[in-house]
């Protein structure tokens, strides 16, 4: 289960069926861009259902900068929940506010400089 801090931190949630719908492609296919590592999900709600956020999601599916930012989160020991929690906190010295919307507007690199910062 999520804890509720996380849950709280991401604004809008999609099951995998929606992600699918949005980006075109089969639930299997989601499935296997989570396992691949293009997408993060957790279990959320009562029903702990399996979801991803949605800012992940870009117009032509998951934002391919992510990848490489899980990677390094990852490496740095950060289990999912950590990760959701890394890129949905309130940073001001980010443009957008957050790790994820830095990412969004297209600051990658500057984001996955400070993923590494803390993954030493």
């Amino acid at each position: 289960m999520t804890p509720d801090d996380v849950v709280g931190l991401v604004p809008t949630w999609l099951t995998l069926p929606d992600v699918a719908e949005r980006i075109g492609r089969s639930v299997t296919e989601v499935r296997r861009l989570i396992e691949d590592g293009e997408l993060l999900a957790v279990r959320v709600g009562e029903r702990a259902i399996l979801s991803v956020p949605e800012a992940f999601i870009g117009p032509d599916g998951p934002l391919s900068a992510l990848k490489g930012t899980f990677t390094v989160l990852a490496d740095g020991g950060m289990d999912a929940v950590e990760t959701l929690r890394w890129l949905f906190t309130p940073d001001p010295t980010l443009p957008g506010g957050t790790p994820v919307d830095a990412i969004r507007a297209g600051h990658k690199t500057e984001v996955r400089r400070r993923a590494m910062e803390i993954a030493l």
